[in-house]
C-alpha cells in the first residue's frame, strides 16, 4: 500500500477535485510499475485507475463517483468466456458438466484471489484505512473483485486478445504451480469422512455472522464436532463459508492428530 499512502498524503481530497492531474501523476509514478506486473502496455490510464478504485476509498473521500464495481461486472463475464473457450479447446473429451465444474474452480473467488496475489495486486488498490486493514478473508474478496475489474480494463484498453493472453497466462501458471487446484476440493465431505472414521460424530455448521449490503453479503460459519468448535470460515454465501470452515477444521484436526 506504499504508493497509495503517498497518493493520499500528496493529494488527499484533491484527488477527485482535479481528477485529470491526479491520474496523470498516477500514470507516471505508479502505472508504469503496474504495467510490468500485468505485462500489458497501458494506453488509457483512466480505465486502470478506475479498475483499482475500491468503493471504500470513494466513501472515505465523501465523493460519489465511479468505483471498480461496473468493471468488475464486465470482467466477470470476460473471464468466464475466456476460460470456457480455453477448456472447450483443450479438453475435447470432457462432458459439459465436467467443463462447468472445472471452469468454476478456475474462476471462483478463491482462485481469483490467488491470481491477484501472484500479481501483488493488493499493493495497487485504492482503499479506505478500514478496508486496507481487513482480515485475510476480506482482503481476498477485495483482491478477487479487483482482479475482475483489471481484466475488464485490459479488455477495454487492448481488446479481447489482450485480455485473453493475460487471463490464460495467469490461469496456466497458477494450475502449473499448484496455486489453484483443478481437483474437486470438497472439504465438507472430507471432514465428514474424517470425523466418522474417528468416532467424532457428524459436523454441525452454524452461521455466526452476516455482514455487508444485500448485494454483497459475507457469511461467517463455524463448524463443531462433539460440541467443540473446530474451525471457522467466510464466504459470499453459506455454502462457500461452510467449505472454508471445513477446510480449517481439517487442517486443525490433522495437525493435532500428527502431534
Amino acid at each position: 500500500m506504499g504508493w497509495v499512502l503517498k497518493v493520499l498524503q500528496r493529494w488527499g481530497a484533491r484527488f477527485f477535485v482535479n481528477k485529470e492531474k491526479a491520474q496523470r501523476s498516477l500514470l507516471h509514478e505508479n502505472l508504469r510499475n503496474f504495467e510490468q506486473r500485468i505485462r500489458h502496455s497501458i494506453r488509457n490510464e483512466d480505465v486502470f485507475v478506475q479498475a483499482l478504485l475500491h468503493r471504500s476509498f470513494l466513501q472515505r473521500m465523501s465523493h460519489v463517483g465511479p468505483s471498480n464495481e461496473r468493471l468488475e461486472f464486465l470482467g466477470d463475464s470476460i473471464l468466464n468466456l475466456i476460460v470456457a473457450e480455453y477448456l472447450f479447446h483443450h479438453f475435447p473429451e470432457s462432458e459439459e458438466g465436467d467443463l462447468t465444474k472445472l471452469r468454476s474452480r478456475l474462476v471462483n473467488r478463491k482462485a481469483l484471489a490467488a491470481y491477484g496475489k501472484e500479481l501483488g495486486l493488493f499493493d495497487f488498490i485504492l482503499l479506505s484505512d478500514s478496508a486496507a486493514h481487513a482480515g485475510a478473508k476480506g482482503s481476498e474478496t477485495i483482491i478477487a473483485d479487483t482482479y475482475e475489474a483489471v481484466v475488464a480494463a485490459i479488455y477495454l484498453d487492448g481488446g479481447f486478445e489482450a485480455a485473453q493472453t493475460f487471463v490464460q497466462r495467469q490461469v496456466l501458471a497458477a494450475v502449473k504451480q499448484g496455486t489453484v487446484s483443478t481437483d474437486d476440493e470438497n472439504y465438507k465431505s472430507r471432514l465428514l469422512e474424517f470425523s466418522q472414521a474417528r468416532g467424532l460424530g457428524t459436523p454441525r455448521y452454524t452461521t455466526v455472522r452476516e455482514e455487508g449490503p444485500d448485494h454483497d453479503r459475507t457469511f461467517t460459519v463455524e463448524v463443531f464436532l462433539s460440541n467443540q468448535r473446530q474451525g471457522s470460515g467466510s464466504g459470499k454465501n453459506k455454502k462457500e463459508a461452510e467449505q472454508a470452515a471445513a477446510g480449517e477444521a481439517l487442517d486443525h484436526l490433522s495437525s493435532t492428530e500428527a502431534e
